[in-house]
């Protein structure tokens, strides 16, 4: 029952940590203008994302723009596309894979083993995809954190960390957390012992003594 419960609550955390890696990859705010210099401007805040540039007024109104073309990209953004996108996934393919694993699930119930190997490889494939989405999310942050102590960025073009990149750590760590306690569901290996052999029966006694 305590392997069932650990199983539950890996594979929801899990899960958790996969809708937060589709909600990072599609929130514009992975990194936000920073007002470090003398001549700023706080009636509009600037962000970036994987996918589009917007600009917020002050009253409310929002303009985005999608980046035109991939190729113009710098390699930093393009290899975080590029990991996110393979951790979701990867996040997918781990969900079908441990829900056939989990043991509130009736299939594989007639063999036990097989069935604990699937929660395993779901589990592995969940630490994969936790990978994926911190490496993305590292990578992209240490960019940002390049770019604003370069001396040659000017002032007022650096940016700071955004939403969408706490979002992303979050993330990755409830998949890493939620595919190790998965991987935990890994069957113990039985130790056969050698069959006891019979001991002789002793003879009934006839009754009658000889001397």
């Amino acid at each position: 029952m305590a392997n069932a419960g650990l199983q539950l609550l890996g594979f929801i955390l899990a899960s958790l940590g996969w809708i937060g890696s589709i909600v990072s990859t599609a929130l514009p705010q992975w990194k936000i203008y920073s007002y470090a210099g003398d001549n700023i401007v706080t009636a509009q805040a600037i962000y970036e994302g994987l996918w589009m540039s917007c600009v917020s007024q002050s009253t409310g109104q929002i303009q985005c723009k999608v980046f035109d073309s991939l190729l113009n990209l710098n390699s930093t953004l393009q290899a975080t596309r590029a990991l996110m996108v393979i951790g979701i996934l990867l996040g997918l393919i781990a969900i079908f894979v441990s829900t056939i694993g989990m043991k509130c699930m009736r299939c594989l119930e007639d063999d036990e083993v097989q069935k604990m190997w699937m929660a395993v490889i779901g589990g592995i494939i969940f630490l994969i995809s936790g990978l994926a989405t911190l490496v993305a999310t590292a990578w992209y942050g240490n960019r940002i954190v390049q770019e604003f102590y370069d001396p040659l960025t000017p002032i007022n073009a650096r940016y700071e960390f955004g939403q969408a990149l706490f979002t992303g750590w979050a993330a990755a760590s409830l998949c890493l957390l939620g595919g190790a306690l998965l991987s935990c569901s890994c069957p113990r290996k039985t130790t056969s012992y050698p069959t006891p052999r019979p001991y002789p029966k002793p003879t009934p006694s006839s009754g009658k003594d000889y001397v």
